[in-house]
């Protein structure tokens, strides 16, 4: 993939060092940084190129934060936000729902998780916890706070739909059309969930589907909420 300037604002600069590290050799470039999105938000301003990723964590997820980062999002529509914290906490996740963003991460992610959760964002995808988006939409926020993403090894509702698709027989360009998107991002997502069910093919994928009830529901089921991954 192309390069992608990457802006950091994250309170702890000891982590903000820790995600360079991580980025070094990778099309992921870090170049600028904040310990606050109030003090981000004039630095993306000033930088002389406008970075294409925000990696945020928000310090408490209030309406200041939210207008903040609704503010930076009209002012640079082409920039994709990914919130990366610490907290499955609703009023976060409803924040950066309604101001825009484009992916909430956990910080305990594993490396190559979060760094194909990235790829997919830069793809033009959204990434979000799906159940806890699922709870979220449907106005039931109250279950946030026991509703865990490792449900079903943690599969997104788009690997939910290819998965559904692989019980159909589908190609990777079959898949693509029926949902919409690109061969490189069905890749991406059968690579994905290969991982987190531990197959090493896609047979062994579609019998992991049938043995845990994925072929149970009509695929429109996985469609709860379009663009969430």
């Amino acid at each position: 993939m192309d390069p992608v300037n990457v802006f950091l604002i994250d309170a702890n600069k000891l982590f903000r060092e820790g995600m360079k590290r991580l980025f070094e050799n990778t099309p992921f470039k870090v170049m600028g940084e904040a310990g606050t999105l109030r003090e981000g938000v004039p630095a993306v301003e000033a930088a002389g190129t406008q970075p294409d990723l925000v990696l945020i964590d928000l310090v408490n997820g209030g309406e200041d934060e939210a207008d903040q980062l609704r503010a930076l999002r009209d002012g640079h529509p082409g920039i994709r936000v990914v919130i990366l914290t610490t907290d499955l906490c609703t009023r976060r996740l409803s924040g950066a729902l309604g101001a825009g963003a484009h992916g909430y991460l956990m910080k305990d992610i594993a490396c190559e998780a979060l760094m194909q959760s990235l790829k997919l964002v830069m793809m033009g995808e959204k990434v979000f916890p799906t159940h806890l988006a699922e709870l979220l939409i449907n106005g039931r926020s109250e279950e946030l706070a026991t509703e865990v993403p490792a449900r079903r090894k943690g599969l997104s509702q788009r690997e939910i739909q290819i998965l559904r698709c692989l019980l159909n027989g589908n190609s990777n360009k079959m898949i693509a059309n029926h949902l919409h998107i690109t061969e490189a991002t069905v890749k991406v997502h059968l690579k994905s969930l290969l991982r987190k069910i531990n197959a090493s093919n896609r047979t062994q994928a579609a019998i992991w589907a049938l043995n845990n009830g994925i072929g149970d529901q009509p695929a429109e089921a996985a469609g709860v909420s379009a663009g969430v991954v």
